[in-house]
């Protein structure tokens, strides 16, 4: 039976919409109107994803998301009225995979719920893994997988993809827009600067010194450029 999309949304108005939608895209659905019961259902059954409203009556949905994140690799669409370009790039720092400002359309939602789960599809040819330095650095396709010196790093799907699509192509100059249209698989306007979010939490897990990045290079004026030498098969 394929796992659910967890709701945690305590206006049952716009869950029980979320849901019929949801339903009716052949999702199986579960609906937690509080931080307290989206705990409880995620201890009963991981879900394929989860939909969440920062404005939680018990608890604060930031929080909540960063707990979901360090639980598992599940992911996450921060759902919320908060709206200005800083709050949607703090929603992107916490390790969300996309964030959508209410009032929001259902159909959409579903959309970007398809989109979020298809980047955990391999790509065609991307079934080997992509090792750089001598392995100090491995991506494995097939399991969605970073390690860093033997050590596995906990990525999140949007910064896996982003790191994949980065490292399939050293010595590219990706721009901020290409890279939320191949990594994010969305183009909306604003959202470019959620890279720069993503890159930020990739630079501090995969780089030496996040500083001084080697492996992922700001190319400024236009976007990121990854400067990895990948090893010989």
């Amino acid at each position: 039976m394929q796992r659910p999309i967890l709701i945690v949304e305590d206006d049952l108005k716009i869950a029980r919409i979320i849901k019929a939608y949801l339903e009716g895209a052949d999702f199986r659905v579960c609906h937690a109107d509080s931080a307290a019961a989206a705990r409880a259902a995620l201890d009963r059954e991981p879900p394929l994803a989860v939909i969440l409203d920062l404005g939680l009556p018990d608890g604060n949905g930031e929080e909540l998301c960063q707990e979901i994140k360090e639980r598992a690799d599940i992911p996450v669409i921060i759902l919320t009225a908060k709206s200005s370009e800083e709050e949607r790039i703090t929603g992107f720092a916490l390790g969300a995979d996309d964030y959508v400002v209410k009032p929001a359309s259902p159909r959409e939602l579903v959309y970007r719920v398809r989109a979020v789960l298809k980047r955990y599809d391999t790509p065609d040819g991307m079934d080997r893994p992509l090792s750089f330095a001598n392995g100090a650095l491995v991506l494995d396709n097939l399991r969605h997988s970073v390690t860093r010196d033997g050590q596995p790093v906990a990525v999140t799907p949007s910064e896996f993809k982003l790191l994949e699509t980065l490292a399939a192509a050293p010595g590219r100059t990706f721009t901020r827009d290409e890279l939320v249209s191949r990594a994010l698989g969305y183009r909306f306007e604003g959202y470019e600067r959620s890279i720069d979010a993503h890159i930020k939490n990739l630079r501090q897990k995969i780089e030496p010194d996040s500083r001084r990045p080697t492996y992922i290079k700001t190319i400024y004026g236009i976007g990121y450029q990854f400067c990895g030498v990948r090893d010989a098969l």
